[in-house]
C-alpha cells in the first residue's frame, strides 16, 4: 500500500494489535498519514496504568487527568472545542506501551500524550516519541537529567527531592548516612545524587545497599544498617514488595535510626497502608501530598473524590498530571493553535499555572518544573506535617547547559556527566 492513503476503516479493523499491522503499510512516500477522526478539536492520549505492577499509582494518574479535562470541557474546552481522550489501559507493560504509542500516533493522530509511570517505561517509548516529535508530559518524580526538545518532565527530579531532605536530615541528625535503593536506574542515579548533596554538605555516605525489585526480605539489610550505626538512612525503595521494608524495620527495632526518602508515602502512601508506628521518623521529600493543608489543595482534594468516590489516595504525580492539563491549556490558548510545535514554542515561553502544590512555573530551557518542595514528616500515629517549604528549580540540567530553547537535544545527562561521583 505504499504510496496510497488508508482511510480509517482500514486501521480500525480488527483489534489493537491487528490496526497496528494494518498500519505498517498505511504510510505514504511522504510520511505518515494523519488518522484522526476529523474533529478540530485536540485529542489526548492518557496512557497510565490501571492494572498492573504500577496500578497503585497510575490509576490515580489516570483519573486526575480525566478530572482536569472533564473540568476545562464544562467550562467550554479549549479555543472552544471540546478535548477528545484516547486512553487504553496499558497494564503496566513496557511492550503494549510501544504498541500503544504507536496507535496513538498513527491511528489517533494525538496532539499530545501523558504516558508511563517509571523510567523503564519513559525509556521505552521514548524513540517513538522522539521519532515523531511528538509531544509528551511525564509525570513522574524521577531520576532527572532527561533534556529532550519534545519532553516535558514534570514531576520533582532526584535533585530536587533530595535537595530537600537530605540537607534536612544532615542538620536535623548527623552526616553519616547508609543508603538502601531500588536496583535499578533510578535507584542507582538516585544513590549518586545522594552522596553528591552529602559532600556539598560536609556529610558522608558510609554504607549503601541496592536492592533488587520483587525483594520483600530485609533482614540482612538491617542488619548491615544496625552495625553501620549511621545517624540516619537515605530509602529509594519502591514498589510492593519493597514496602515490607518498613513493617520489619519496626520488628528490628530500627525505628530509632530515622529514614529519609525521595519515594515513599508520596507516591505509594505507606503511611496509610501500612500500620503505625512503622513509618515513624520517615521525612519525605516531596512536592505535593494530599495531606497538604492549604485552601486550594483541600478544594482540589474535595473535587477528585466527589468525582472518583472509590480513590484512596492522590498521589504526588497524579497532581503532577492535574496541573499539566491547565498548563497544556494555556500554552494553546496562547498559541491560538493545536499545531505541537506551536504549542511547544509557547510552553518554552514560561508558563505559570496554579497547581495543588502553589504556583509551579515551567523552566523553558530544560522543559521542568520549580517545584514547591517541601519535607513531610510522619510522626508514631502515620499523622503528616510539613516543613522547610522552598522553590528548587532543575539547576543541574543548567549546570550541564541544557537549553532546549537555542538547540534541540534528546539526551539523558547522568550525575557523573558534570559531578565526580565517588
Amino acid at each position: 500500500m505504499t504510496g496510497r492513503q488508508c482511510s480509517r476503516r482500514d486501521v480500525l479493523a480488527g483489534g489493537s494489535a491487528s490496526a497496528l499491522a494494518g498500519l505498517a503499510g498505511c504510510v505514504a512516500e511522504g510520511g505518515l498519514v494523519g488518522l484522526g477522526d476529523g474533529s478540530s478539536g485536540p485529542t489526548v492520549a492518557i496512557l497510565e496504568d490501571r492494572s498492573g505492577t504500577f496500578a497503585l499509582t497510575g490509576t490515580a494518574k489516570y483519573r486526575t487527568t480525566k478530572l482536569a479535562i472533564e473540568e476545562i470541557n464544562r467550562d467550554g474546552g479549549i479555543l472552544g472545542e471540546e478535548i477528545d481522550v484516547f486512553a487504553p489501559d496499558p497494564q503496566s507493560d513496557n511492550m503494549r506501551y510501544q504498541d500503544l504509542t504507536r496507535y496513538a500516533i498513527y491511528r489517533e493522530n494525538v496532539d499530545v500524550m501523558w504516558a508511563g509511570y517509571s523510567s523503564a517505561t519513559r525509556e521505552a517509548i521514548r524513540p517513538i516519541v522522539n521519532e515523531h516529535e511528538q509531544l509528551y508530559f511525564y509525570t513522574t518524580q524521577y531520576e532527572g537529567g532527561v533534556c529532550d526538545n519534545t519532553v516535558f518532565p514534570l514531576g520533582a527530579t532526584a535533585r530536587q527531592q533530595l535537595g530537600a531532605v537530605v540537607p534536612y536530615m544532615i542538620e536535623e541528625y548527623g552526616d553519616e548516612i547508609y543508603t538502601i535503593a531500588a536496583d535499578y536506574n533510578f535507584g542507582q542515579l538516585s544513590g549518586d545524587w545522594v552522596k553528591i548533596i552529602a559532600e556539598e554538605h560536609s556529610a558522608e555516605v558510609v554504607g549503601e545497599e541496592y536492592i533488587p525489585l520483587g525483594e520483600s526480605q530485609f533482614g540482612s539489610t538491617i542488619n548491615d544498617i544496625q552495625s553501620a550505626d549511621p545517624d540516619f538512612v537515605m530509602s529509594m525503595l519502591v514498589g510492593q514488595d519493597h514496602s515490607s521494608f518498613y513493617e520489619q524495620r519496626l520488628a528490628s527495632g530500627l525505628t530509632d535510626i530515622p529514614v529519609g526518602t525521595s519515594t515513599n508515602m508520596a507516591q505509594e502512601r505507606e503511611h496509610l497502608r501500612i500500620d503505625p508506628p512503622a513509618l515513624e521518623d520517615v521525612y519525605a521529600g516531596v512536592s505535593y501530598m494530599e495531606e497538604l493543608p492549604t485552601e486550594r489543595n483541600e478544594a482540589f482534594v474535595e473535587r477528585y473524590y466527589d468525582r472518583w468516590d472509590d480513590a484512596e489516595y492522590i498521589n504526588q504525580e497524579a497532581q503532577n498530571n492535574y496541573f499539566s492539563v491547565y498548563l497544556y491549556k494555556e500554552a494553546v490558548e496562547r498559541a491560538g493553535t493545536f499545531d505541537q510545535e506551536a504549542v511547544i514554542e509557547e510552553l518554552e515561553s514560561g508558563i505559570e499555572v496554579e497547581a495543588p502544590e502553589g504556583d509551579v512555573t515551567l523552566d523553558p530551557a530544560t522543559h521542568h518544573v520549580e517545584h514547591n518542595m517541601r519535607v513531610a514528616h510522619a510522626d508514631e500515629t502515620h499523622e503528616i506535617s510539613f516543613d522547610d517549604e522552598r522553590t528548587i528549580e532543575p539547576s543541574f540540567l543548567h549546570d550541564v547547559g541544557c537549553d532546549l530553547t537555542s538547540e534541540a537535544e534528546q539526551t539523558q545527562y547522568e550525575p557523573a556527566d558534570y559531578y565526580e561521583v565517588v
